[in-house]
Parts: structure tokens; C-alpha cells; sequence
């Protein structure tokens, strides 16, 4: 059994590796402010995990958690997740998204705290619209918004106090992670999760651009697992792209789930947003030289999404 820190354990993908962590028999402790994650996503395991409400802002709190919490792996989630609100917030995003990231990693140094693996959760938003593609990790970056430089910057952090300071360290790319638990509620959401929504509602659905933007989409459980191999198979400081490796078209991908949920999506069309990006797909050759092969396919992925809403 080990003990895990999950920071931003409420959260969507949090919640997911917290549920699977537990299963797995180990001792779990979530950090959460509920600006974005809700409690409601943990409440199947709320007897076996130990969970504060509180902000990784907050230097003191982390430094007494991670000095008596002796952890043998920290997975770093928090953060301000959306694009759009760093665009509206820089400020405060760079506080969450990049200050206590380095701050941890810091005290971790510092005080020599004997941990397994920091794994830090990065974005594909750092390749912003650089002509690489598909995008390996060894791409060029051009971060667009103060949330894609945050990631990018923390990232290098991450890596590069494993390289110097001999921490095991980690960082992953998330690109467009979707499934069960994710919020459609707040204007930020991921779009299949506001899509969802707008089916099951008979709400409209407001598509910025003409559709024909491209996504690597990877259902949640893959990514769970790809964080658990990341975290305890590896061993030098690096990045890994987590996704499924192929490109679809928005449109397509709508056109998939009015399929599936036999329902159409009253669609709105407005021009695309600034800092949006155009084409993203995955090279995911690396995340297979460890032995991980995702097992959702994007139908089977999106039915098991609805199945679940329409449940729930």
C-alpha cells in the first residue's frame, strides 16, 4: 500500500485516479479548493480517502501536509483548467498553474522528502499552432495564452528538478480528455461535456469556428491508467503525451453523438475564439514504448459518456 496526494483529487480526471488508486489498496489524500472539482465526485469513496478542502496556494498548509503526510507519489492536478479564464485571469492562473507547482517542488528539495514519483498533469495547449505535426514531445512549443505558458513553464520545472536535483519527477500532456464526472456547467468545460449537456437538454450548442478544427480525443479511464504506468514504470525525468494518437474533426465527432444518443444537436455557429487551435493530434509512440495501449475507442468512449449522463 502507498500513500498518494492527489491535488485536485475533486476534479474530473482527479476523481477518476482517485477512485482507481483507492481500488488499487492504497491510502489516498485529496487537496481541492471546490472552485472546479466537487465533492460529489468522490462520494463513493468519501469513507476511505482523507480529503481538505483547500487551496495549493496556500505555502503553509502544503508544507505541514507534505511534511507529515510522507507520500510515496504526488500527483499534481490543481489548476485553473481553462484556457478562456486564463485570458480573463493571468494573474491568478499563474498563481495556481505555475507558483505552487515550483513552491512544491521546491519544498520537496528543500527538505530531501524521500518521494517515489511527482508527477505534474501538463497540457497539449503548450504546442499552441506550431507547424510540428503530429506533435511528439520533442515538438516545437508555441504556447498561446497564460494558461498554455503556466503548463509549459511548470513542465520544464518538473523536469528539469528531476535532471538537477535528482527528484523523480514526471510531467504528462493532457490533450482532450472527456468522459463521466466532467462539469458541463461552467462556460469552460471541455466541449463533449457541454455537448452532453446541450443533448440531453435540447439546448443549443454554440460551435466557435466552422467545425472542421481537429482534437485528440481520449476517454478518461485510458488516461487514469496511462498516469498510474507514467508514475510507477518510469524512471528519468520526462514528458509524455497522454492520448488515444488520432485526429478527428469536431463536426465528425458530433455527428457520432447525435448517432449514438439518436438525437440532434440544435447547433449555433459563431467565429472562432482567440487562442483556439486549429489541428491537434498526438504522437503517442512513446506512452506505447512503455507498454500502454489505450482501450476506448472514441464510439465506445462517447456511448459509455452517455449512458452515464442519461443516468444520471
Amino acid at each position: 500500500m502507498f500513500k498518494v496526494l492527489i491535488t485536485g483529487g475533486a476534479g474530473f480526471i482527479g476523481s477518476f485516479l482517485a477512485h482507481k488508486l483507492v481500488a488499487n489498496g492504497n491510502k489516498v489524500i485529496v487537496v481541492d479548493d471546490l472552485s472546479m472539482g466537487r465533492l460529489e465526485n468522490l462520494a463513493d469513496i468519501n469513507d476511505k480517502i482523507v480529503f481538505y478542502k483547500h487551496t495549493v496556494c496556500d505555502e503553509q498548509f502544503m508544507h505541514d501536509l507534505l511534511l507529515k503526510g510522507d507520500f510515496d507519489y504526488i500527483y499534481y492536478l490543481a489548476a485553473v483548467s481553462s484556457v478562456a479564464d486564463s485570458v480573463v485571469r493571468p494573474w491568478y492562473t499563474h498563481l495556481v498553474n505555475q507558483e505552487s507547482v515550483v513552491n512544491t517542488l521546491e519544498f520537496i528539495r528543500a527538505n530531501h522528502l524521500p518521494i517515489k514519483k511527482f508527477l505534474f498533469t501538463s497540457s497539449a495547449a503548450v504546442y499552441g499552432n506550431a507547424a510540428d505535426f503530429p506533435k511528439t514531445e520533442d515538438s516545437h512549443v508555441d504556447p498561446l495564452t497564460p494558461y498554455a505558458i503556466d503548463k509549459y513553464a511548470s513542465e520544464r520545472y518538473t523536469v528539469d528538478f528531476g535532471r538537477l536535483y535528482g527528484i523523480p519527477t514526471v510531467a504528462v500532456r493532457f490533450f482532450n480528455v472527456y468522459g463521466p464526472r466532467q462539469n458541463p456547467n461552467s462556460e469552460y468545460s471541455g466541449v463533449l461535456s457541454i455537448v452532453t449537456k446541450c443533448l440531453k437538454e435540447d439546448k443549443p450548442f454554440t460551435l466557435y469556428g466552422d467545425g472542421a478544427q481537429t482534437r485528440d480525443f481520449v476517454y478518461v479511464e485510458d488516461v487514469v491508467d496511462a498516469l498510474i504506468k507514467i508514475s510507477t514504470e518510469t524512471d528519468e525525468p520526462a514528458v509524455y503525451n497522454i492520448a488515444n494518437g488520432d485526429e478527428t474533426p469536431l463536426i465528425d465527432v458530433i455527428h457520432t453523438y447525435e448517432d449514438i444518443a439518436r438525437k440532434k444537436l440544435n447547433i449555433i455557429q459563431k467565429e472562432a475564439r482567440q487562442g483556439d487551435i486549429s489541428k491537434s493530434r498526438a504522437d503517442v509512440s512513446k506512452l506505447k514504448k512503455i507498454g500502454f495501449e489505450p482501450q476506448w475507442s472514441l464510439h465506445d468512449g462517447l456511448s459509455n459518456y452517455w449512458k452515464y449522463y442519461s443516468e444520471n
